[in-house]
């Protein structure tokens, strides 16, 4: 089998495939307050053209699916797509990232349509503060979507936390304690410059080393794990007696370049072979016509891809080689 390596000797397993790039929340770190315009659903791909692309990516490796969005549970037929890509025997791992405002409907659906496990994103444990993060989100919907998923066996379950500075900074210690008693990740994740034009993303930054010092100012031990289920960036570590873990996810502060093994599919299907850099092309005309074309715009995605993305260099004010993408986060899928 052919695999998909790219200059720097990384070879991509996995795919990330975003299926909409609408949501029913304006989270702050990923849409502006006005919302986006939304693309007309004729643009966005389509159920058989996901699944016929995963057979194909398969071919050359592929075994390892994320489904974002936008919100991919807004899709109505979310859990056929998860169906057919179960059913592609090379397949090994399906994930979805949802924000869980469906997700204690659908859970079950899900999982016995194949889905693996989910990471739900979760930026704090209090409910006017949850509603104020992503504009207008219930806090109860994700407690109650995240005990219908533990009920019908979607392990493990990680939470995304972005972490906002003057805004969630003070629940570090909260989203610890919650690993204490519960079989569960949380993943801190650096705030982004992700469709960020100017600078005003640096007033929320924080580095995540302040969750170390949060530790050691608490007399909090902790030990580094690599036992947590995933295909992520995520550093792990384990709480002193902790049923759970948690991680660090920090592309700006040290970026996760080395051994970035990602491939992301936008919803109006664009290959993208860096989350932070502008080049994207599009496959989506030869899908379902030209599989030969398709594999050799995929591989020339993954011959330009840099080594790493540069993020850092935009905390510093100084010039990156390339040009950050146009998307926001919601219309690329993380």
């Amino acid at each position: 089998m052919e695999l998909l390596t790219d200059r720097f000797g990384r070879v991509h397993d996995y795919i990330r495939i975003s299926v909409t790039d609408r949501c029913n929340l304006r989270c702050v770190y990923c849409m502006p307050e006005e919302g986006l315009k939304f693309l007309p659903h004729e643009e966005v791909l389509q159920k058989d053209e996901i699944i016929d692309f995963m057979k194909i990516m398969v071919q050359f490796g592929i075994k390892k699916v994320r489904i974002t969005g936008g919100e991919p549970l807004l899709r109505t037929d979310i859990v056929e797509i998860i169906r057919g890509i179960s059913a592609i025997p090379e397949i090994e791992d399906i994930a979805v990232t949802t924000n869980a405002m469906y997700l204690a409907k659908k859970a079950e659906a899900l999982k016995e349509a194949g889905l693996t496990r989910i990471n739900v994103s979760l930026d704090s444990l209090h409910e006017d503060r949850f509603r104020e993060i992503t504009r207008g989100g219930r806090l109860q919907k994700v407690i109650d979507g995240l005990k219908k998923a533990e009920e019908v066996g979607l392990f493990p379950i990680k939470l995304n936390v972005v972490l906002i500075k003057g805004q969630n900074d003070d629940e570090i210690l909260d989203f610890l304690d919650f690993t204490k008693d519960k079989e569960i990740n949380i993943r801190f994740i650096e705030y982004m410059p992700i469709g960020h034009a100017g600078n005003s993303w640096k007033e929320k930054y924080l580095s995540l080393e302040t969750i170390f010092e949060k530790c050691k100012e608490q007399g909090l031990e902790y030990e580094p794990i690599d036992t947590v289920t995933g295909n992520g960036p995520s550093e792990n570590y384990r709480l002193k007696g902790a049923k759970g873990s948690f991680g660090l996810i920090h592309p700006v502060s040290s970026h996760f370049c080395d051994n970035c093994n990602r491939l992301r599919l936008t919803a109006d299907g664009y290959i993208k072979a860096c989350l932070y850099w502008d080049e994207e092309l599009n496959i989506r005309p030869f899908i379902q016509n030209d599989p030969e074309e398709l594999i050799r715009l995929v591989k020339q995605s993954i011959d330009n891809k840099p080594e790493n993305h540069e993020m850092a260099l935009k905390l510093q004010d100084e010039n990156t080689s390339h040009k950050p993408t146009w998307r926001r986060m919601s219309q690329i899928g993380g």
